[in-house]
């Protein structure tokens, strides 16, 4: 399914052309708004939403030794400069865990624009994270030794060969490759970047990313909530529903060699493609002395430092002519806090002459209208919706709901053209499985006070004052906002064509 976005409005407003809609001609924005239409709920696309068991040959440690593994990439905050991250060692879980000392291996990568010789070599930096639960008769967990490289001095939009490891211990991975991000310009775009959001790791999540790599991406982001080790015991015992089938349990557990299957499985595709992460509800992953987030922020390299942000929660990056940020839905939001002042320091920096497309991405969505986290993260919308509509922001990409939706241009539940699109895929197959009840049927509406999100809290969500759905919590019909939802699994294709056009595919 496949739309056409085009730029126009204050800044230039994205001729976006979506292909998700079926029928022959395909629309663009320009077209818009759109009647909302949601297509009938299939069944049999719900598909096999089970995880792959640990016996998978596809998640068991092929390495010996500590030769590299889960190896991956990560852009840097524009062309000239990447991230080379991998894990050396085995990871631990039991009572009686012991780290390893991430001193007792180097972290090196050799690199190079021909196979042989190498005549790089840059260094970095590794580091351990412990998942510790202070209760009785629960494992701890402690990783493998993580390892981050920065290369830089890079051409643009060209091909480099790799290899990581540790020179001293023999211990190399298998040479690689990887493509630099297109310098940073108003025609200079990568070909095609991939969206994906909560992911997992079941037989629809190997279905999925079979699919998106057999549309040859140059970039992938992933909007959140990637594991799903925290639905499951330290024992490995999961479930579907973590609250339904473990009520009783002192902290919510998680399963953290989870991590290291899904490490395994992504390493073809994420060591080749650049993976830009930011994280979701199911990263949180409480632990002993409330620490949070441990496993994302040790185990995937952030341009933090490079975008002026102090938080691995929040960042930007280049991609060619497209400015991305990275917001957090799981750290201080609000007009007097780091990010909303990051955020606003960033968005004054952006030249659009040389980034048109400015693109924002972060978790819950704001708007969506499914039952499944409704109005959820309404108190994130009313502190920083106002800023990125000022600065023209063309595409939000978000996750959470497991189902696909796109909105018609929208700013404060009113369809506007100088608003984004905005563009729900929390739909890459993890085993919680679709969405599919909508908060405008017949009953379906939630208990406001029902709605807040529990781990940040706050609660701004009220009746709607105007429009159709005015005096309501919800609207009596699919949204004006809601061109298309669909419950099934899938991702998305952004193709950026020039300045003024792009090609969005589900």
């Amino acid at each position: 399914m496949v739309f056409p976005l085009r730029l126009f409005c204050a800044v230039a407003i994205a001729g976006f052309i979506f292909v998700d809609g079926g029928g022959v001609s395909i629309p663009s924005t320009l077209d818009g708004p759109f009647e909302p239409v949601t297509v009938p709920f299939d069944e049999s696309l719900r598909g096999n939403a089970v995880d792959l068991p640990d016996s998978d040959p596809r998640v068991k440690r092929r390495v010996k030794g500590f030769e590299p593994e889960q190896i991956s990439i990560s852009l840097s905050a524009n062309y000239h400069s990447v991230w080379i991250s991998w894990i050396t060692g085995e990871s631990q879980i039991g009572y009686n865990i012991k780290p390893l000392d991430p001193k007792t291996v180097a972290s090196v990568v050799r690199y190079g624009m021909i196979r042989q010789p190498l005549t790089h070599e840059a260094t970095g930096y590794s580091l351990v994270y412990n998942q510790l639960y202070p209760f009785e008769g629960l494992q701890n967990y402690t990783s493998g030794i993580i390892h981050h490289v920065r290369l830089t001095g890079l051409n643009p939009n060209t091909l480099y060969y790799y290899r990581c490891g540790d020179p001293s211990r023999q211990a190399w991975s298998k040479v690689d490759s990887f493509k630099t991000m297109p310098v940073s310009g108003p025609r200079n775009y990568p070909d095609r970047i991939a969206v994906v959001g909560d992911l997992g790791l079941t037989y629809n999540t190997t279905t999925t990313i079979s699919h998106l790599i057999s549309n040859k991406p140059d970039l992938v982001l992933l909007v959140g909530d990637v594991t799903y080790a925290n639905l499951y015991l330290t024992n490995g015992t999961g479930s579907d529903c973590y609250s339904c089938s473990f009520p009783q349990s002192p902290i919510h557990e998680t399963y953290q060699p989870r991590w290291d299957y899904w490490g395994r499985f992504m390493q073809n595709l994420v060591s080749k493609v650049p993976i830009m992460v930011v994280e979701g509800n199911h990263e949180i992953e409480e632990q002993a002395r409330g620490q949070t987030f441990a496993a994302y922020s040790s185990r995937f390299a952030f341009p933090s430092e490079e975008s002026g942000s102090s938080s691995t929660f929040y960042y930007s990056f280049d991609a060619g002519g497209i400015h991305f940020i990275m917001l957090g839905a799981y750290i201080a939001y609000n007009k007097s806090e780091d990010q909303y002042k990051w955020l606003e320091r960033d968005l004054a920096n952006v030249d659009r002459s040389k980034t048109p497309w400015l693109v924002a991405t972060w978790h819950p969505p704001w708007y969506s209208s499914y039952k499944a986290h409704y109005r959820e993260v309404e108190c994130m919308r009313v502190a920083m919706e106002e800023l990125l509509y000022s600065y023209g922001v063309d595409i939000v990409f978000n996750g959470h709901v497991h189902a696909y939706e796109r909105s018609n241009r929208v700013y404060n539940y009113t369809l506007d053209p100088c608003g984004p699109v905005y563009i729900t895929v929390g739909d890459g197959g993890n085993r919680e499985k679709m969405a599919i009840k909508h908060a405008d049927d017949p009953g379906q509406c939630p208990e406001p006070s029902t709605t807040p999100d529990e781990y940040m809290g706050g609660f701004c969500a009220t009746n709607f004052t105007s429009g159709p759905a005015a005096g309501k919590f919800c609207w009596d019909q699919q949204p004006d906002f809601s061109a298309l939802r669909e419950s099934s699994f899938g991702h998305g294709i952004l193709e950026v064509k020039n300045e003024t056009w792009a090609l969005w595919t589900w």
